[in-house]
């Protein structure tokens, strides 16, 4: 299993939504309250000009009717997480995250 297949089991357990989405394409209609993440950087690091260590960072989008949901609180517990920026669009709250998994 990949990592990222661990991170979209991960979401899914957590917060207990079917609505996870990876990268998900303009013409699938999405159910909200759901998550929204893509991967947004990979980081690796070097000693004697090999690698040797690599990370993959993520951009995790909380979007929710509810200005007042409780699913930022539960990602902002996970490790490696930040809270990057909040906004709204289309009458729907965005909590972006960035998680390094």
């Amino acid at each position: 299993m990949s990592s990222r297949e661990k991170l979209h089991n991960t979401l899914v357990e957590i917060f207990g939504l079917r609505h996870v989405y990876f990268q998900p394409p303009e013409t699938i209609k999405m159910v909200y309250p759901c998550i929204v993440y893509m991967l947004d950087h990979m980081d690796t690091r070097y000693a004697d000009d090999k690698p040797y260590l690599h990370r993959k960072r993520y951009s995790v989008t909380i979007i929710d009717k509810d200005p007042d949901s409780a699913l930022p609180d539960k990602i902002k517990c996970l490790p490696l997480c930040r809270f990057n920026r909040f906004y709204t669009s289309a009458n729907l709250n965005h909590w972006v995250f960035t998680l390094y998994f």
